[in-house]
């Protein structure tokens, strides 16, 4: 079954063959129009760092090396072909989707035995108890301290960066499918490259904010803001080839925290990082939060604003199918208002949708994920409920 989506006749392709095999899995190029017969001519509030006319470059990211399950590299491709290209062209919005086909040339990267991209010769690898296809990948990856996959993870992420910083600076909205969370290296940094006084929202359950030295797992995926401030202990090979700490510690606003590691508390109280848990949530309200949370990185409504939104901040009965879901999380309308309150800012310019993962749980788990990933994505881009 191919992986490309049906396209309606609103949308015009500009290249819909596949040009090529990411590990087994197919690379697009699709291009969409708005059409005033499906939809809005314009988006729904102006989003006034942009460029032109309003345009969303999709970076689809089928990577999973930020952590140890397979199955989240799945995510771009699935949230695609449940029509998020179309959905976000009835908004008014002119799409253009690349999906990360750069990902296969570089050597530390497992590709299935049974790909024509395999290599000839190689290290074998087999990535989790129930992923039992053979992989061969060029070059060996390993463990640097405890970091796991460290060349993997900096070689994507450096493409990640220069492929954001490419769409921003055309003055378009990146979009950015993950994927794991450790992509946030490349998508914050590339956006960084264009905005260099954006501020982050970062929507998670967990603060991804742990250092090569503090990691329990070695999972990337969850030291990725560290690396992005510039932490001691950050400054390491490979990644210090490419990436300059770019972010400052008042520039960054956490919502819907409720699974922090003991050396994350203590790093986010060092640095006075804001965050704000799922206990400020009931306190407060989402709306209140939200307020709050702007004021504290962007007062004014002054600075772009990068939001970076891992689904497992959503509670698990409204996004299951996630690697690391913890109970007592957003509903499905706090987790929504905060895409259309930042919406209706103005102020967006980039945004990652990160941890579906296709792979756990049943069709109905998947499906109602994939829904929850695409309608983030569209609200962050403009939908309303009226």
């Amino acid at each position: 079954m191919s992986l490309l989506p049906r396209l309606s006749s609103s949308l015009k392709p500009s290249f819909a063959n596949p040009i090529k095999r990411i590990g087994g899995l197919r690379a697009y190029h699709i291009h969409a129009t708005p059409s005033a017969e499906k939809g809005r001519t314009e988006p729904q509030y102006k989003y006034k760092f942009l460029e032109g006319k309003p345009t969303v470059g999709i970076v689809g990211c089928p990577f999973s090396g930020g952590q140890g399950r397979t199955g989240v590299d799945l995510a771009p491709n699935k949230l695609i072909s449940a029509g998020l290209v179309d959905q976000l062209s009835s908004l008014g919005w002119e799409v253009h989707y690349n999906s990360q086909e750069k990902f296969i040339d570089i050597p530390y990267n497992p590709i299935p035995a049974s790909s024509p991209s395999a290599p000839e010769t190689g290290t074998e690898v087999v990535s989790d108890s129930k992923d039992k296809e053979k992989k061969i990948q060029r070059l060996p990856d390993e463990d640097i301290g405890k970091m796991k996959k460290p060349r993997l993870v900096s070689e994507v992420n450096h493409i990640v960066s220069k492929e954001v910083e490419g769409i921003a600076k055309r003055g378009w909205l990146p979009l950015t499918l993950g994927g794991d969370h450790s992509l946030a290296l490349g998508t914050v940094s590339g956006t960084k490259a264009k905005y260099p006084d954006a501020c982050l929202i970062w929507v998670d359950a967990h603060a991804d904010i742990n250092t090569p030295e503090t990691t329990d797992s070695g999972n990337l995926h969850g030291c990725p803001v560290s690396f992005l401030l510039g932490l001691e202990g950050t400054d390491v090979e490979p990644f210090n080839k490419w990436l300059k700490p770019c972010l400052k510690p008042e520039e960054i606003v956490y919502i819907g925290l409720r699974d922090v590691d003991g050396p994350e508390k203590e790093i986010l109280k060092k640095h006075g990082i804001k965050a704000f848990s799922m206990h400020h949530v009931d306190k407060y309200g989402i709306g209140k939060v939200v307020e709050m949370a702007l004021d504290h990185v962007n007062p004014d409504r002054s600075k772009p604003i990068h939001l970076s939104y891992d689904v497992d901040a959503l509670d698990p009965m409204v996004a299951p199918s996630t690697g690391t879901p913890v109970r007592g999380g957003l509903t499905f309308r706090e987790g929504h208002y905060i895409t259309e309150a930042l919406a209706e800012t103005g102020c967006l310019v980039s945004v990652d949708i990160m941890e579906v993962n296709p792979s756990l749980l049943d069709p109905g788990s998947v499906e109602k994920t994939v829904a929850a990933g695409c309608s983030l994505a569209r609200a962050s881009l403009g939908e309303t409920l009226l």
